[in-house]
């Protein structure tokens, strides 16, 4: 017999209402960006200067839905596209001083985010549970090359 699983609708859910949530505590902090835009600002935090196929696949974003998105940061002034020296047919994102000095806010916003998603939680139940999102989002990444 086949469980009816919930777990895609319930990610769907969280994700939902943790952007909205996240939005808001952007907004409170000054900081003119979404929380979509937020998770290339973070990759680019953790590595500056990628090509932006690198980029796409840090963050899960397909080249085109990136590429839009690039477009409204470099327009605001947190990123800029520039061609690599090394091979003119690449194209780094780079972090402007704008995004770099957002970084201790934006940290303290992804703390609190933290914290509200842990709240009742055990270590021993974080732990299995990031070990089952890993399992899922592997399972999707496998799939998404694939296509």
């Amino acid at each position: 017999m086949n469980k009816k699983r919930e777990g895609g609708y319930l990610i769907s859910q969280i994700h939902q209402l943790s952007g909205r949530i996240f939005s808001k505590k952007l907004k409170d902090y000054q900081i003119d960006i979404n929380h979509a835009q937020g998770r290339i600002i973070f990759a680019l935090w953790k590595k500056d200067q990628i090509p932006i196929m690198c980029l796409a696949e840090e963050t899960s974003l397909s080249k085109s839905t990136l590429t839009t998105m690039l477009e409204r940061l470099e327009k605001t002034g947190h990123i800029i596209c520039k061609q690599s020296e090394i091979d003119k047919r690449i194209t780094l994102v780079c972090l402007t001083q704008k995004s770099s000095s957002l970084r201790n806010d934006y940290q303290k916003i992804s703390s609190d985010m933290t914290d509200l998603f842990y709240k009742g939680f055990v270590d021993d139940e974080i732990a299995q549970f990031e070990s089952s999102l890993k399992k899922i989002l592997q399972n999707l990444k496998q799939k998404v090359n694939s296509i």
